[in-house]
């Protein structure tokens, strides 16, 4: 049977090739759109770390300005802890949560080299985020002395740098081994400052330096109910504390949200095209097998005359779709198969082959729901009226 099922298909090569050349486009539309969505959705399963509700990040500039910047700094950071409505103040480095700008680095240990995202931040970090600590401790000021910066790290960062040791004070240098040494005081368990959609990703946070420079983010968290009114006014009061700096506030709910965008709308693309392959695919076959039907009724009236049953010539059917199907995903497999033999954009291979999986069982399903119909309808041909008729 199914020999016979491959002569048929391959006896009509000319009029389904284009059908095939739409089912594998299909396919590896799908196998791209479905591995977006199993790899954001896994890392969107993944907690952040941290809470962002209720947080506000203020961006300082100094502009021209080049005299006492980190004085300053710290002052408006004293000015915002003071306010009744802020629970929590924080400084930190640019790169904030949800902001979008990544700041990495090497760091070694044993003379192993990680990449690794880096954040420096203050001693009430932790408190205003809301982040757990798993092992060790978090920053207090009394660290900012001694031979070497302290450092907290996270799960990833830990199992690619120490595997199953305890890393807590374990010393690590930079990728040169010479510049930056720290010495690891705690470990967070995951925190994922580019969003829920990033994946979790070793992660360095290091202290910040209070005569630092650079570092001129603020991170508040303010009382539920805190409107804009506050804001205008924590604007006009840093404006007049350094002097015509400017400030830029920005609510993490809605960087968040940016953030997310940025995933979202590719994949609603990739939906739609994907949508319309589907679609395109349906409708050919569709109707290359009611245009078979109709040229085919006086053999489907003879197979019915020699005992053949209506099921066995809806299975006949059903089977020349599976394996017009079958053509065209094995040709895109043959490519997607590639994509974790060469570990293409860094991916576990369970993503990819998640991916293999559901493509093909939703090409299947497709051609199966669209064979259903003619099929059904070529079963129900009379043998007497098809051989009149012919």
């Amino acid at each position: 049977m199914v020999t016979h099922l491959f002569k048929l298909i391959w006896n009509k090569k000319r009029t389904h090739t284009l059908l095939l050349v739409e089912i594998w486009a299909s396919f590896m539309v799908l196998f791209g759109l479905m591995v977006l969505l199993i790899y954001n959705l896994g890392n969107y399963t993944e907690p952040l770390g941290f809470s962002y509700d209720n947080v506000w990040a203020v961006n300082l500039g100094n502009n021209e300005d080049t005299t006492g910047i980190s004085s300053k700094v710290n002052r408006v950071l004293q000015r915002v802890k003071a306010y009744p409505e802020v629970e929590s103040a924080s400084r930190m480095s640019d790169n904030f949560p949800f902001s979008g700008y990544f700041n990495g680095m090497g760091v070694s240990y044993n003379n192993v080299t990680t990449q690794v995202e880096r954040y420096v931040v203050d001693d009430q970090f932790a408190k205003t985020l809301a982040i757990p600590v798993a092992a060790g401790t978090w920053f207090r000021n009394a660290d900012s002395i001694g031979t070497y910066q302290p450092l907290i790290i996270n799960r990833k960062a830990r199992e690619r740098m120490f595997g199953s040791e305890n890393p807590v004070g374990k010393v690590v240098s930079d990728y040169e081994g010479k510049k930056g040494i720290w010495r690891v005081i705690g470990v967070v368990d995951t925190f994922k400052g580019r969003g829920e959609f990033a994946s979790d990703k070793p992660v360095m946070i290091e202290l910040l330096r209070n005569s630092s420079v650079y570092d001129k983010t603020l991170i508040i968290r303010v009382k539920p109910g805190t409107n804009a009114q506050f804001e205008a006014r924590l604007v006009h009061d840093v404006v007049a504390l350094t002097n015509g700096w400017s400030v830029d506030v920005r609510y993490l709910t809605d960087s968040r949200a940016s953030l997310h965008q940025q995933v979202v709308v590719p994949i609603v693309i990739l939906s739609i095209v994907c949508g319309f392959l589907l679609i395109n695919v349906a409708l050919g076959l569709f109707g290359v097998l009611n245009l078979s039907i109709t040229r085919r009724r006086s053999e489907i009236g003879l197979r019915r005359a020699i005992g053949a049953t209506g099921s066995g010539v809806s299975t006949q059917f059903v089977g020349e779709t599976w394996v017009l199907a079958t053509f065209a995903i094995l040709i895109g497999l043959l490519l997607a198969v590639q994509f974790p033999l060469l570990n293409v954009f860094d991916l576990q291979a369970g993503v990819y082959l998640t991916a293999m999986g559901v493509s093909v069982c939703i090409i299947y399903l497709i051609v199966t729901l669209c064979a259903l119909f003619p099929s059904r309808q070529a079963a129900l041909i009379q043998p007497a009226i098809a051989l009149h008729e012919e």
